[in-house]
């Protein structure tokens, strides 16, 4: 252990001021059928994503569109935002589009693109199917050639800040006015009566709590499966029951987590939830724990509690985009050092121990007027 833990609390809204990027003018004339946004291609960079999204709602001309342009497994969640008018899914976020993906595009006319990515692939597709004005990031080699005005940092060296004001810069940069600080709004279609009975019952318990142990990014920036199956025991000695959250290949790490515990009050629902279903659960959950992660992003835009652990990432770069999350680290020397894979054997990880995670969830659930029983037999 070093010694040196830390327990945060970020709030993105009032901490990070944007860099600034030069302003582009776009003239009247130029939106045509109104605004098409490549959005990131992971959910938690999409959530990051979703103020600055907003705030480009509001630059647009009235009555005019604003689209997205993001892999298919995210259409549920821009359904729930009503600043988006449209959605056009890819199927492989990372290949060539589908010819029905670029005609759905191309139909739409629109007038002006932007990017919240810096591909190549995507600036051509963008391009080739009519977009007339183009306008992100500067890149790497011949996509620059694609941007009508590449934005461009006015201050060079300026520190980048958290994801979501790099965002934001590009929204403001095209005119967009300041972000007003608050959350993303999402009308969520009322699923409860089309979920299955055992999600039902999850969402009608009080003391729900959700566990997400996967992480995307890689192996390096997971807390263990023992220290979360801990936190589990733990809270259902004290009453309540668990739900295991993630993507199907994240199931055999569920099971690790709830093994050996109560059937009736621990759960694997790795890879058995849809988006929106899940959206649902994290607005019921009491508390998440989760690692830097999507779900741990979608679980603060949901308004809901949450602990999560940082180690080889940057809680001032990626941290939740709420004040209503504890955020602790326990850091060697070498973090954050956003290796995909530790080659050290996950020091900054283990070193925060599953004591201090409850303490913490303890605490803040005392800060809400909220008391666990004390716990029962295991």
């Amino acid at each position: 252990m070093s010694g040196n833990f830390k327990i945060g609390h970020l709030d993105v809204r009032t901490e990070f001021p944007s860099p600034e990027l030069a302003p582009v003018s776009i003239p009247d004339d130029a939106w045509r059928n109104g605004m098409v946004v490549r959005m990131p291609n992971h959910l938690g960079d999409t959530v990051m994503a979703l103020p600055a999204l907003e705030t480009l709602k509001k630059r647009l001309p009235r009555d005019m569109a604003l689209y997205v342009i993001a892999p298919e497994y995210l259409r549920k969640l821009f359904s729930m935002l009503p600043c988006v008018d449209g959605f056009i899914g890819l199927s492989k976020a990372h290949r060539l589009w589908k010819k029905n993906e670029f005609k759905a595009l191309r139909c739409k006319r629109f007038g002006v693109g932007v990017m919240f990515n810096r591909s190549f692939r995507d600036a051509l597709f963008m391009r080739l199917a009519g977009v007339k004005r183009l306008y992100g990031i500067p890149g790497k080699g011949l996509r620059n050639l694609l941007l009508t005005e590449p934005l461009v940092p006015l201050r060079k060296g300026a520190s980048p800040g958290h994801m979501t004001h790099q965002y934001l810069a590009v929204a403001a940069a095209l005119g967009a006015p300041d972000w007003d600080g608050k959350l993303p709004e999402f009308v969520p279609v009322d699923v409860l009566n089309e979920m299955s009975y055992p999600l039902r019952a999850l969402c009608s318990h009080s003391q729900l709590l959700i566990l997400c142990p996967g992480a995307a990014y890689g192996s390096a920036k997971r807390w263990t499966a023992e220290g979360f199956r801990e936190i589990a025991a733990d809270w259902i000695r004290r009453g309540g029951i668990v739900a295991v959250t993630g993507g199907r290949n994240e199931y055999d790490t569920g099971e690790q987590v709830i093994g050996g515990l109560d059937p009736d009050k621990a759960f694997n629902l790795c890879g058995g939830t849809a988006l929106d279903e899940l959206f649902r659960l994290l607005q019921c959950a009491l508390m998440i724990v989760a690692n830097d992660s999507g779900v741990m992003h979608l679980g603060a835009a949901a308004g809901a509690r949450g602990v999560t652990v940082f180690g080889p990432t940057d809680w001032t770069a990626t941290g939740p985009i709420s004040p209503l999350w504890s955020l602790l680290s326990d850091p060697p020397e070498c973090a954050p050092c956003f290796r995909h894979v530790c080659p050290r054997g996950h020091e900054c990880m283990t070193a925060v121990t599953p004591a201090q995670v409850m303490a913490v969830i303890h605490a803040v659930l005392k800060e809400c007027h909220i008391t666990l029983p004390p716990p029962g037999r295991a």
